[in-house]
């Protein structure tokens, strides 16, 4: 059971990442009456799930509230308006975790002060308890916050904390954004097996339930992936075949590279 002492978690942005990290506390044992959701406009849902667990919900910033934990689940084009108001939540032992891509520490500190804080990556598969999350703690945050925040971070999936904070543009390039490459990945087979002279509907059943299947396959393996795929490939056969194209060198490694490149420029563009 997760524990955080005398003061609320408090958190901010109750959406699909805010509401899946809450989903994911609840189900850990955390007592909803020691939770304060600040959101002006929850979904119907969420609502209930408040309503149901005795967690206080909120439109603004409580008065007389320190948070032992201030999770900002805020999109990031709205960080700056909403930051300000949150001011008077964070105490001397209040650790702060932001998961707003793009903000940095110290443009969070320019609305909150000096404080422990953590500014994590988590993906959308964490809505479904399968995500992961890199991680980087300033200076200010404690052995024990770091482990604390672990815990919270962990409902929805594994952990990786990073050296530095630029290394989360890298993490927001290759994990943040990578379900959408995934996700491209399921299209573009299913648009290659149509043009292969399968039915649209069915390449597609094909592709999503492949990508699926061997995403849980390595999930449960304690193969890595290349070993996984040499399992799959069969000397001068299609997979052979096919992997010659996709391993080629003007194949998928370079492009990936590009790709993953452009991402984390833009994260540090955003950043900046």
């Amino acid at each position: 059971m997760l524990s955080f002492g005398s003061n609320p978690i408090v958190l901010v942005g109750a959406g699909n990442m805010g509401g899946a990290m809450l989903s994911g506390w609840l189900k850990k044992g955390v007592s909803g009456s020691s939770v304060i959701v600040i959101d002006p406009r929850p979904s119907d849902a969420m609502s209930s799930t408040l309503s149901q667990a005795g967690a206080r919900h909120c439109e603004s910033a409580p008065d007389g509230v320190t948070a032992s934990i201030l999770f900002l689940a805020v999109k990031p084009q709205l960080m700056d308006a909403v930051l300000p108001g949150l001011k008077g939540l964070v105490g001397e032992e209040t650790v702060i975790v932001s998961i707003a891509a793009g903000k940095t520490l110290s443009s969070i500190e320019s609305h909150l002060g000096e404080a422990a804080t953590v500014r994590a990556m988590p993906n959308t598969p964490a809505m479904v308890g399968r995500g992961v999350t890199g991680a980087y703690a300033n200076e200010r945050v404690s052995s024990d916050q770091r482990q604390l925040v672990e815990e919270l971070l962990e409902v929805s999936g594994p952990v990786e904390w990073v050296a530095t904070e630029g290394d989360i543009d890298a993490v927001t390039a290759v994990s943040g954004s990578g379900p959408a490459y995934v996700f491209y990945l399921v299209e573009c087979m299913a648009e290659a097996g149509r043009k292969a002279g399968l039915q649209a509907d069915l390449a597609m059943r094909l592709a999503r339930e492949t990508v699926a299947g061997a995403g849980e396959l390595l999930y449960q393996s304690s193969d890595d992936a290349s070993k996984l795929r040499q399992n799959v490939t069969s000397p001068g056969g299609t997979t052979a075949a096919a992997l010659s194209v996709l391993m080629a060198e003007d194949g998928m490694q370079p492009l990936f590279d590009k790709a993953i490149a452009a991402a984390k420029t833009r994260a540090e563009e955003l950043a900046n």
